[in-house]
């Protein structure tokens, strides 16, 4: 989730991280109070007009972001179905999706480095103790970074196998794959080698 990115400008991305986070935590426990369908349903409402403030393409994007959630939306509303008690599972569903959508409209209007700020400010307590916050954030933020181009790896490789073999790609993209990944991390490694001092990270760098 903190991985995406949206590429149209907003006035969201002008909102400190902070105040967006916080809103988020609030927001996300407010919808934990009530479990009324009807409230439900207006809440993923008020999550759509936010949406819809910036425009269509952009409610199109969040929609797309929310495609891993269906699988898990689906399996939830079977399974209150069966238990003879769809009204609950239309309030957990109604609030599982609100989250998420909230979520990510929060992390498609945060850069990257405004969230690696944030984790700083909040991990700043711990450096009394002798943590190294900036290799806290380093990792997450490597992490975040890194994630995308493995799936994009993957996905070409992938289509290589498409383009030359009529059969379904299986077990045998998994070596390559796994292959690509070791050669990047092992290319960020020395990368990170060569650096002088992580403990004073900077996401900017």
């Amino acid at each position: 989730m903190l991985a995406l990115v949206s590429p149209i400008d907003t006035p969201y991305h002008r909102l400190p991280a902070g105040l967006k986070f916080g809103a988020l935590s609030l927001a996300t426990v407010a919808l934990f109070l009530f479990d009324m369908v009807w409230m439900q349903t207006a809440a993923l409402l008020g999550v759509v007009a936010l949406y819809l403030v910036i425009g269509l393409d952009f409610l199109r994007q969040g929609a797309a972001a929310l495609r891993p959630l269906w699988p898990f939306l689906l399996l939830v509303g079977i399974w209150h179905f069966v238990l003879g008690d769809p009204a609950e599972g239309a309030v957990v569903c109604l609030r599982l999706l609100s989250a998420v959508a909230l979520a990510n409209l929060v992390t498609m209007t945060t850069r990257l480095d405004d969230a690696v700020d944030l984790l700083m400010w909040l991990l700043a307590p711990l450096r009394r103790l002798g943590v190294q916050t900036g290799l806290i954030a380093f990792s997450i933020a490597l992490v975040i970074r890194f994630v995308p181009v493995m799936l994009d790896n993957a996905r070409r490789l992938l289509e290589s196998w498409r383009a030359r073999s009529h059969r379904r790609p299986g077990w045998q993209v998994i070596a390559p794959i796994f292959l690509v990944a070791l050669d990047d991390a092992t290319r960020v490694a020395e990368a990170i080698r060569a650096r002088a001092d992580l403990s004073t990270y900077n996401a900017d760098d």
